[in-house]
């Protein structure tokens, strides 16, 4: 099969609805990370991106949806501060968990009752979406945990030859993933941290928990990116702390010593301190460190063997998020030098 990146046209779009009704897979574009988008209502399509991508069979998938379309297909229940969350915060890098209809193949929520809705507010996305005016399924487009793709060249990384078609929408913007809520209960609950904070959420209908798994239960999750090691580079990874800034030099030193090619990945307020290595610096805002994190860590398995990362100082809003994929995505040590 030979894979094609296309800029979003009107006969691109024709060419990505024709695979989508045939039950095909198309990679799509949105302000967070690129989908491999699947027609949700085709259970054949469906588990053709499971095997694609390799992914677990028992990890959900997210339905994108237009902004115009009817909910009530899909949907059973709709609790009125899911309607206020969705006029402050969609189109958006935000995904509700709602009671479905089963009209979705079952293969999408892995045989739950649950039905994981977004509405992206990429341009690209959009007018996609609204081409084929049916839920699509897009999960991340990379092989399963590997790092999620901001560029239409990361998706053509993973899937040379596996799919037909990437749409090309630029870099996304936004960087991680959305932010998952389950809106099936009496006040919504984060699975997942995003781009939209719980705070965010609870300020519009004023209250949002937050989802704990537990780890030593075999549960049945509502939300992707929850139980499975994510978002990982091909190189080696350690992860410090933030405070642990000179173990990760003294480890850098060690690692460079036995003849490894070492690199760093931090924020810019400690880069200066590993000035001797290769340093991949993430910025200095939370809205920075979101963006870049997942180019530097697709940066870093082509440069290094040794990815050393040292946690950001910033632990709330935006940043619960950036930490949440970074700690999916390295491996935590406790050495000493």
């Amino acid at each position: 099969m030979k894979t094609e990146i296309k800029p979003i046209t009107s006969d691109s779009l024709s060419e990505a609805k024709t695979i989508i009704l045939n039950g095909g897979v198309v990679a799509m574009p949105t302000e967070t990370v690129y989908g491999l988008g699947g027609n949700a209502l085709d259970d054949e399509a469906v588990k053709r991106i499971f095997e694609v991508k390799g992914r677990p069979s028992d990890n959900p998938l997210i339905a994108h949806v237009h902004s115009g379309y009817d909910l009530t297909k899909i949907i059973d229940y709709d609790p009125p501060y899911a309607k206020a969350l969705r006029e402050a915060f969609l189109p958006g890098p935000l995904t509700l968990v709602y009671p479905s209809t089963g009209k979705v193949s079952p293969r999408v929520s892995c045989g739950l009752q649950t039905l994981a809705v977004r509405i992206p507010a990429h341009a690209g996305a959009q007018a996609f979406l609204k081409e084929v005016d049916l839920p699509i399924v897009a999960p991340s487009a990379n092989l399963s945990k590997h790092v999620s793709p901001t560029s239409a060249m990361h998706v053509f990384e993973d899937f040379e030859g596996k799919i037909p078609l990437i749409l090309d929408g630029g870099e996304s913007i936004g960087g991680i993933e959305s932010t998952v809520c389950d809106v099936t209960g009496d006040v919504p609950v984060v699975l997942r941290p995003g781009l939209i904070t719980r705070e965010q959420i609870a300020a519009v209908v004023g209250d949002c928990k937050e989802y704990t798994p537990d780890f030593t239960k075999k549960e049945r999750v509502k939300s992707p990116g929850v139980l499975y090691k994510h978002y990982s580079p091909r190189c080696a990874t350690v992860l410090f702390a933030t405070e642990e800034r000179d173990k990760a030099l003294s480890y850098c030193i060690a690692e460079q010593a036995k003849g490894k090619t070492v690199a760093v990945l931090c924020e810019d307020g400690i880069a200066d301190g590993f000035a001797d290595f290769t340093v991949l610096r993430l910025g200095g805002t939370e809205t920075e460190m979101a963006n870049r994190l997942y180019s530097l860590l697709r940066e870093a398995e082509k440069i290094c063997d040794v990815l050393v990362t040292v946690e950001p100082r910033a632990k709330e809003g935006v940043m619960v998020g950036v930490l949440n994929r970074l700690r999916k995505a390295c491996t935590s040590v406790d050495i000493q030098h």
